[in-house]
């Protein structure tokens, strides 16, 4: 037979802290559901973990058990959602700093023919520069880190000396000169 996983007797300060998050409305609902696996037990300490983690909602009994063992081992931080694996970073910081500092500057002022930069303006001159390609999803998720937004650029009818002075006539009358 199995050996029986026993919760171990939290503190004061543990057993006020489950309390509040297994009745939580803001914090992330398997943090609350956890909890609510503790405070099962600490409600009724007969309850085996296996049981307390089906009345908490886990489908499979053994999750109760395991929540159980992360507590008793690391107490309340045991809750919490540990790391997860992910793939490393492609490009360095670095590289991610000089994409920023690239955006801040003005393209007619490093002798580029506009004055604006587009996403794919940005990447070709990135790729001249310093020869990475980035990807358009990179370009756009560090410059909304960074707090920098693209705007609609609007550039016509600014320069008075640059429209036609037959416009209005051209045009016709307008909806609200009637």
């Amino acid at each position: 037979m199995p050996k029986r996983i026993k919760m171990r007797e939290p503190t004061d300060k543990e057993k006020r802290e489950i309390a509040r998050l297994a009745n939580a409305r803001t914090e992330p609902a398997q943090l609350v559901k956890r909890a609510q696996v503790l405070q099962a037990i600490i409600d009724e300490p007969s309850m085996p973990p296996s049981q307390a983690g089906l009345r908490a909602g886990y489908a499979n009994p053994a999750t109760g058990i395991s929540w159980v063992k992360r507590f008793n081992a690391e107490g309340l931080e045991g809750l919490k959602d540990r790391p997860r694996p992910g793939a490393p970073p492609i490009h360095s910081q670095e590289v991610r700093s000089q994409l920023i500092s690239l955006a801040l500057q003005k393209p007619e002022t490093l002798g580029y023919p506009f004055a604006l930069w587009t996403l794919e303006r940005l990447q070709v001159a990135f790729r001249e520069r310093h020869d990475t390609h980035l990807s358009d999803s990179t370009i756009w998720t560090w410059l909304d880190d960074e707090g920098l937004k693209w705007k609609r650029q609007q550039s016509w009818f600014h320069d008075p000396e640059k429209h036609d002075p037959e416009f209005a006539e051209k045009r016709g009358p307008s909806s609200s000169a009637t």
